[in-house]
């Protein structure tokens, strides 16, 4: 994120660069109330690099996507982030992401699926 920059603009500024998708292509549903946060296990840490980073904060947001899936560009950028992407089911990211981001994973999609699931939150395959 940067300095002049609210973190729904950064999250635009972001979804525009890494997979081609702009304000009109999106609907913002909501977003996590404050920050959360990990740290990277020490094995991680880049210690040579500048600033050293030792993890991260992070606000979610809920979006839907009004465009066809044909509108996802992944090659915006010089370095492009990802090289593929699908749809999957909601708690899905629990079991792919790495260990030491499951908390934040989870804290997240607790927090914002009642804005997808007003009925009911359907329970996490996976804990």
């Amino acid at each position: 994120m940067r300095s002049d920059e609210t973190p729904a603009e950064a999250m635009y500024r972001e979804l525009a660069e890494e997979v081609g998708l702009r304000s009109e292509h999106v609907e913002l549903i909501g977003a996590t109330r404050g920050w959360l946060r990990y740290r990277l296990p020490r094995q991680f840490i880049r210690r040579k690099s500048r600033p050293v980073c030792v993890g991260q904060k992070q606000v979610w947001f809920l979006l839907r996507m009004l465009c066809a899936d044909r509108a996802v560009c992944l090659n915006q950028s010089d370095n492009p982030e990802f090289d593929s992407w699908r749809w999957v089911d909601y708690w899905e990211p629990l079991n792919e992401v790495v260990a030491f981001k499951r908390n934040v994973y989870k804290k997240a999609l607790n927090e914002l699926a009642p804005l997808l699931f007003p009925d009911g939150v359907p329970l996490p395959d996976k804990e």
